[in-house]
């Protein structure tokens, strides 16, 4: 049963939602600074990480699981949201350029059938940028946050279940290394936590980034193709602005 929306909602309007959130946003932008002309999406519980994204883009769509509920996203524009059956997106083939899923597949039923129902209305070459929790970090235990729910990943598995379903695991990091509380000590010193976090223990982030590219084919025999690019995303302390 899939985390329900009012309990996402309640989630980050909270100190530790927001500081969460940013925290993530903050790495999405050095990943991807520019969107000009794109279409995106975003599955799962993203309306928040789609928000730098409006200004930009050609197209922005929130999707959100049928079990899980929606709210009208943005509130102060046309909706852009929808409510969909995972394994049956609503969408034409070849459609999006940038898809991020956030609390989308931690609970899926068929997680591999909704990352090739991805795959599906993905544009050649687009990229898909997973958010999960991370099975070693104290977020995953945390039952108190949405991270705390569903099958928790470690970057292996993570990658093999993206290359089964054709993608190609291009870029990683782990984020959120301060403790999955509330306190004021700890949601305000958010950048403080991630400096030091990536610093000692860097393999600990409560949450795990993986970005991906479509594939169009599959090598022969099944081997693998090669990365091109596996790199780890800057920590906190090296964004400009942050």
């Amino acid at each position: 049963m899939r985390t329900d929306i009012d309990r996402l909602q309640t989630f980050y309007a909270s100190p530790l939602g927001r500081m969460a959130q940013e925290m993530i946003a903050r790495r999405i932008a050095t990943l991807w600074p520019d969107v000009r002309d794109l279409d995106v999406l975003g599955y799962g519980h993203a309306d928040g990480l789609l928000e730098p994204f409006r200004s930009g883009a050609r197209r922005v769509v929130s999707a959100s699981p049928d079990g899980q509920g929606i709210v009208r996203w943005p509130a102060d524009d046309r909706c852009a949201c929808t409510l969909v059956d995972e394994e049956r997106l609503p969408f034409r083939d070849s459609l999006f350029d940038r898809l991020i899923v956030c609390h989308g597949l931690e609970e899926a039923e068929g997680p591999r059938r909704l990352l090739r129902e991805l795959w599906r209305i993905s544009a050649p070459e687009a990229r898909l940028l997973v958010i999960v929790s991370h099975r070693r970090g104290l977020w995953a235990r945390a039952e108190s946050t949405p991270f705390g729910h569903g099958q928790p990943y470690t970057r292996l598995q993570l990658y093999r279940l993206l290359e089964a379903a054709m993608f190609q695991p291009t870029a990683s990091a782990r984020v959120l290394y301060a403790p999955p509380l509330g306190w004021p000590m700890i949601t305000s010193a958010g950048d403080a936590w991630e400096r030091i976090g990536s610093a000692l223990w860097s393999s600990f982030g409560g949450v795990l980034m993986i970005e991906a590219v479509k594939r169009l084919y599959v090598e022969p025999g099944g081997a693998r193709q090669p990365v091109k690019r596996r790199v780890k995303l800057p920590a906190a302390s090296q964004i400009p602005g942050g």
